[in-house]
């Protein structure tokens, strides 16, 4: 979602939700992204106003892949949340701020809303300015620390053999139990909606190694590497056979 569909944390804009009216006649839609569900709800769904048959078409795996939401019976259903247990929540978050201390990381002095470490229920996730930073700081910080970031993530990755640890939107480090990850979504809508991988092109904009989409590449699926949205909305125009 982050990235691809939308800016990060910011609201799906009109041109893409009318995009996806018309991809959604033709094709099933899967969204993946690192936020809660309730960030799905608020920055995705409930900004589209899609109708009633057309969200029987969309398919929501929020946390990582961690939890799946259909559209049945004129709501959201809850197919599956994989919960951490309150252990392995402190051990994360203890594992996360040993590795701060190690590599002498300063937190920023102004944050934006809510914890920088912040239990999602199926997922812990690192947010450097917090859960409501806007772009523009976040994109700083980016510049200035995301290979600072992949090392975090590299050494949280050796704290928490037992996990799986990786890095998503600008500024976002995220942590769920082992095997969970963005593949394991697509595992999901092979074994639930009954689409095989040959049928399924995955687009997303952290495609490379220790990025959240990078688990992906070793399913087999098809998948495009956009850099944001606007990429994104060539190849749905592609897939509506619209070349511009």
């Amino acid at each position: 979602m982050d990235g691809t569909l939308t800016p990060s944390k910011a609201a799906m804009r009109r041109d893409m939700a009318g995009l996806l009216v018309k991809l959604l006649r033709e094709k099933m839609v899967a969204v993946i992204g690192g936020g809660r569900y309730e960030q799905f709800q608020k920055q995705f769904i409930g900004r589209a106003k899609f109708s009633g048959s057309l969200m029987e078409n969309i398919f929501l795996f929020p946390t990582s892949s961690t939890a799946f939401y259909k559209y049945a019976r004129g709501g959201w259903r809850r197919v599956y949340a994989h919960m951490l247990s309150r252990a392995a929540k402190k051990k994360i978050t203890n594992a996360f701020w040993r590795v701060f201390q190690a590599v002498r990381y300063e937190h920023p002095v102004k944050t934006y809303g809510g914890d920088v470490i912040e239990d999602r229920g199926t997922q812990i996730t690192f947010s450097a300015l917090g859960q409501k930073a806007p772009i523009p700081p976040k994109e700083a910080w980016n510049k200035k620390y995301n290979r600072l970031r992949l090392r975090i993530a590299r050494l949280l990755q050796k704290k928490l053999p037992e996990f799986h640890v990786r890095v998503g939107g600008l500024t976002s480090i995220d942590v769920t139990a082992k095997g969970i990850n963005k593949a394991y979504g697509i595992r999901q809508i092979e074994k639930t909606l009954g689409v095989k991988r040959e049928d399924m092109l995955f687009v997303g904009d952290a495609i490379f190694p220790g990025g959240n989409d990078y688990a992906v590449v070793r399913t087999g699926v098809d998948y495009v590497k956009v850099s944001g949205p606007e990429e994104t909305k060539k190849v749905i125009r592609f897939l509506l056979g619209k070349q511009t």
